[in-house]
């Protein structure tokens, strides 16, 4: 993610916005706002399952009506088009037919989409957390910032008096660094402060293996360090960094910090591929993508140099 590449992270030239339509409200008004902020262009995509577009004769008989389905959707997505259009975003619809996923792919590769925006689901019918298997299957499959919108995410109202901060969530990793970078040119677009935030083990825990806790802890150094690197490079220009730790359920901290702090992002520590080939079990990941109030960048740890595309070859199929 060096070079051109973090420019395209941080100042993305298109946008690709996948919704299964019942989410645009919610989509929208964090598409409108990245695009007006960054000056992208939108892309809205509609991917129209083969089973989703059946319909009924008169006589009650199910029939297959893809012209239908189709038409639908196109109607439903032209509206936010000119909507973004009238305040002065180029923004273009389009709806297809096939495996959701795997048309996101495609559509990231003829548009070279910089960045995708997707919504996700919070539970699902046996109150299991749920985050849809097309988000799940983007997820794993890009090398590029997936920003997911969940149905607790909201822009902020009007002034709200808090300082505007980016939160990013960071395993402290050396593959972390990266996203720390990414998360700070994102905070330096916004205007906002950048929390670095790791969560480390119960204090109680920590003191019966004699571990230092808290402000002393070792993450804790490691983490005014990344903040110092970050400031004294070029991402940090004019940001406020500060370093901050906490105890406890990794998920429970990072939406509390969020909630507490009104962050308008949370940044994700990158990942590396067998965590999102694994996401289902990743409780941490599950949960903040499904219940965070604001939106949430994903990233790959970076790739090798072998790996010529921003989009691999769908691995998994549902």
């Amino acid at each position: 993610m060096p070079g051109s590449g973090m420019d395209r992270w941080t100042h993305p030239a298109v946008i690709l916005v996948a919704t299964d339509l019942s989410d645009l409200d919610r989509l929208m008004e964090f598409a409108l706002d990245e695009a007006a902020e960054t000056g992208a262009r939108l892309i809205l995509l509609h991917v129209l399952a083969t089973n989703t577009g059946m319909a009924v004769d008169p006589s009650g008989m199910p029939f297959y009506d893809p012209a239908g389905a189709l038409e639908f959707a196109a109607k439903t997505l032209h509206p936010w088009c000119a909507l973004a259009r009238e305040k002065g975003i180029a923004c273009d619809a389009l709806v297809r037919e096939g495996n959701a996923a795997q048309q996101i792919a495609a559509s990231v590769r003829q548009f070279q989409a910089d960045r995708i925006l997707l919504g996700t689901r919070s539970r699902g019918k046996a109150s299991k957390l749920l985050l849809g298997s097309v988000a799940e299957q983007v997820l794993r499959s890009v090398n590029l910032p997936v920003i997911t919108v969940g149905p607790e995410a909201h822009l902020p109202v009007g002034s709200s008096g808090h300082e505007k901060v980016v939160l990013h969530a960071t395993t402290l990793r050396e593959a972390s660094r990266p996203s720390a970078a990414l998360a700070c040119r994102l905070a330096a677009i916004q205007g906002a402060k950048l929390v670095l935030l790791h969560v480390l083990p119960s204090i109680d825990e920590m003191k019966r293996h004699g571990l230092p806790t808290g402000l002393e802890s070792t993450a804790m150094h490691q983490l005014r360090e990344l903040a110092d690197e970050i400031v004294a490079g070029e991402a940090g220009s004019g940001v406020v960094v500060e370093p901050r730790v906490a105890h406890g359920n990794p998920s429970i901290e990072i939406l509390a910090a969020s909630a507490d702090l009104h962050a308008s992002l949370i940044v994700l520590g990158a990942m590396h591929h067998s965590t999102l080939q694994n996401l289902t079990s990743d409780h941490t990941i599950y949960r903040v993508l499904a219940h965070a109030r604001c939106p949430v960048l994903t990233m790959r740890e970076p790739v090798t140099a072998a790996a010529s595309s921003p989009v691999e070859r769908l691995s998994i199929q549902r």
